[in-house]
Formats: structure tokens, C-alpha cells, sequence
């Protein structure tokens, strides 16, 4: 029994001490719309300027080589009536490899695009992350959570919770001066042309033997 009476009173204690230290220290939590931070912040715009201007460059790529396809295409089209079955057989063999090329090559877009967007914003969130540190230091805030997303970390909090504005301040940036758009760039889509295939081309020649 005194052993029992010994650890109850030991747990007691514990307890005790526990509670006074988080007295002492209170949990203080924190959050921030990173989305909307990095709105605001200059380099959302330079990080949106450069993947446009990259984008451009990878369409126009794509349409340099549907260019070429679609050339090469109409000739087999005017001329495989009067080519052989060897000559007609290697066209359409051609035509194939570019439409197959045209299709990776836009799948190797995407990704590239998607690498320069996440190469692009490294720095933002870097120097985000450095930020949001030295203002929950500041104010003395235990946790920062993200309130983004579909499913976001917080769900609700006090309006004396969010850091946001105390984030930009900390960076030099007037709250709402930019216009909140999308915070984080979008990598924007490289659209390919429709490209048709061999055998139709071959299909309409046929049809215009008969």
C-alpha cells in the first residue's frame, strides 16, 4: 500500500510540474495563408513573367514540329496515288515517327515546365520560410500552421492567430498593395495541335483513287 500511496503521489507531482511549466509557457499557435504571402511578394510576379515567357518557347518548339509533320503529311496525301507500295509504305512509316515525336516531346514539356516552375519558387519559399521562423521567434509562437489547400492543416482559429500581415511586414511588403491572385505561379499547359494520323491520310488517298 505504501508503495502504491508512494507512486501516486509521485504521479501526483509530475503532474503538478508538468501543468506549472506549461503555465509558465503557454502553447502559443499560429498560422498563415502561404498562398496569400507569396501573392504579394515581388517575385510572384517575376516567377509568372518567366514561366510564360518559357512556355512560349517550348509551344513554340511544338509548333515548329507539327509544321513539319503537317507539311509532309499533305505531300504523302497529293502524291501516294502515283507512289509505289515500298515508297507509300516508308511515307506512312515517317509520318508515324513524327506524330510519336510530337507527342513525347509534349510530355517532356509538361515535366520540364513543371521542374522550372518548382526551380522558380525554391527561392520565394526559402526565403518564406526563413521569414515565418524569425517572426514566430518574435512573437513567440510554439507552431505556425498552413490554412491552404483543399484539406488545409487549420480549420479554425482566432483572427490574432494569423501571421500573414506580420510575415509581410517582416519582408518589407504592405499588405494587400498587390493584387492577391494566384499565390503560387501555375505552370501553364503546353497545348498540342491536333495531329492526325497516317492511316486516315492513307484512307483519303484511297478514296480519291476510286
Amino acid at each position: 500500500m505504501n508503495k502504491i500511496r508512494l507512486a501516486l503521489a509521485a504521479a501526483a507531482l509530475t503532474f503538478a510540474t508538468s501543468t506549472a511549466a506549461l503555465a509558465q509557457a503557454p502553447l502559443k499557435i499560429g498560422y498563415t495563408s502561404v498562398e496569400y504571402v507569396l501573392s504579394q511578394m515581388p517575385e510572384s510576379k517575376q516567377i509568372e513573367s518567366q514561366l510564360k515567357t518559357y512556355s512560349g518557347q517550348l509551344e513554340n518548339q511544338l509548333k515548329s514540329k507539327y509544321s513539319d509533320y503537317q507539311a509532309k503529311a499533305e505531300a504523302y496525301q497529293k502524291g501516294a496515288a502515283a507512289m509505289t507500295e515500298v515508297v507509300r509504305a516508308d511515307k506512312e512509316k515517317e509520318l508515324t515517327g513524327l506524330q510519336t515525336s510530337i507527342q513525347e516531346f509534349q510530355r517532356s514539356a509538361d515535366q520540364s515546365l513543371q521542374q522550372k516552375q518548382q526551380a522558380l519558387l525554391k527561392p520565394a519559399l526559402d526565403k518564406l520560410q526563413k521569414t515565418i521562423d524569425q517572426v514566430a521567434d518574435e512573437n513567440g509562437y510554439t507552431y505556425v500552421l498552413n490554412s491552404d489547400g483543399a484539406s488545409p492543416v487549420l480549420l479554425h482559429g482566432p483572427k490574432d492567430g494569423d501571421i500573414s500581415d506580420l510575415v509581410l511586414k517582416k519582408m518589407g511588403i504592405t499588405p494587400g498593395a498587390a493584387a492577391a491572385a494566384s499565390a503560387t505561379p501555375a505552370a501553364p499547359s503546353i497545348a498540342a495541335p491536333a495531329v492526325p494520323t497516317s492511316s486516315n491520310s492513307a484512307s483519303k488517298t484511297k478514296t480519291k483513287k476510286k
